[in-house]
């Protein structure tokens, strides 16, 4: 299930400020991490240092989790180690991954790496497919084939499988990150990783709400924004393959660059983007990934239901106009 990332651009302080508090600091960490960049903006009383801390955050997680690091504890379950002791942060992510495997009738699936790999998305070596080949690949896919035992080892039904949470550990990354600044007592801060976003509270120094704004995928190369919310105390997540795609000359198909865990083939959709919210960005993280491999009528019917879910879809119909679904609690959030 690999993912090109819906841009996300961060519009703070739309509204009419107050008077400024000078009694609040805000602190900006930015950098480089897990691939990608992230910014980091905290209020507090005074000047903190944060770094130290954001960088130990960013390090435990690509120690348990990373498949582009060779020494990670994934990599080594990966490549047959069965000693590996998995930490508590591997556990509660396979644990969500498994309830969410589940809530998307397996369109989640971590397990879907060895796919993701052989058509030359991922770190592993590509290799040529067939129909073949994509059926003897999918006797390695289903997260029902991964069990943790009593000390913590992962327990595999075929040595083959490979594990990817890189669908779902960014948003894990971010909380982790959100959680580390809720235990030095912070209360207003906004996180983005990549284009993934945890927001508490406000801008106190300007009395302003946090504002995102989400890129229009059609603008394929100036960046545009689509539209701007509101982001209050809640994790967002977005997913999108408008750029990253091929076309068949036969039958004018538009293939993008996800896998569908179902069919070991890459998606044919007409999907834009997805933008989910959730109480948490690892859940948001999961859920757009997982519905950039539905059909269309699938992924409409799955956030309808999931009332822990707010969703932004943007698709093209059967005539090929672009279209926009948003959920009640979503289109609440819009800034008018």
């Amino acid at each position: 299930m690999k993912k090109y990332i819906l841009g996300i651009a961060l519009v703070l302080g739309l509204f009419q400020s107050c008077k400024q508090d000078r009694s609040k600091v805000r602190n900006e960490n930015v950098g480089g991490a897990l691939g990608t960049s992230y910014s980091i903006i905290s209020i507090s009383s005074g000047k903190l240092d944060l770094q130290k801390d954001i960088d130990s955050v960013f390090a435990v997680i690509n120690q348990s989790l990373s498949t582009y690091i060779p020494e990670s504890d994934i990599s080594r379950i990966n490549n047959g180690d069965t000693t590996v002791v998995v930490d508590r942060m591997f556990q509660e992510v396979l644990d969500l991954s498994k309830s969410i495997h589940k809530e998307t009738n397996g369109f989640f699936d971590p397990t879907v790496g060895t796919l993701v790999n052989a058509w030359g998305f991922g770190p592993e070596r590509q290799i040529s497919m067939d129909s073949l080949k994509i059926d003897s690949l999918l006797n390695y896919v289903g997260l029902n084939k991964i069990t943790l035992d009593d000390i913590n080892h992962i327990v595999k039904d075929n040595p083959n499988i490979y594990l990817d949470f890189n669908a779902i550990a960014k948003g894990y990354a971010i909380d982790r990150l959100a959680a580390m600044l809720d235990a030095k007592g912070i209360e207003n801060y906004l996180i983005e990783v990549g284009g993934e976003l945890v927001a508490k509270g406000k801008n106190t120094i300007k009395d302003k709400f946090w504002i995102v704004g989400i890129d229009d995928p059609e603008m394929e190369v100036n960046r545009s924004t689509k539209i701007l919310i509101h982001l209050n105390d809640r994790a967002l997540a977005s997913s999108g393959n408008y750029r990253k795609f091929r076309i068949d000359e036969k039958t004018g198909k538009k293939f993008v660059h996800t896998v569908n865990p179902k069919t070991g083939y890459t998606q044919v959709s007409n999907t834009l983007a997805v933008t989910i919210l959730a109480d948490n960005c690892a859940t948001a993280d999961a859920y757009a990934t997982a519905l950039m491999a539905m059909n269309i009528e699938d992924a409409f019917a799955l956030v309808e239901v999931n009332k822990r879910l707010e969703a932004y879809i943007i698709y093209l119909d059967e005539n090929g106009e672009t279209k926009e679904f948003s959920t009640e609690g979503f289109k609440a959030l819009v800034v008018k």
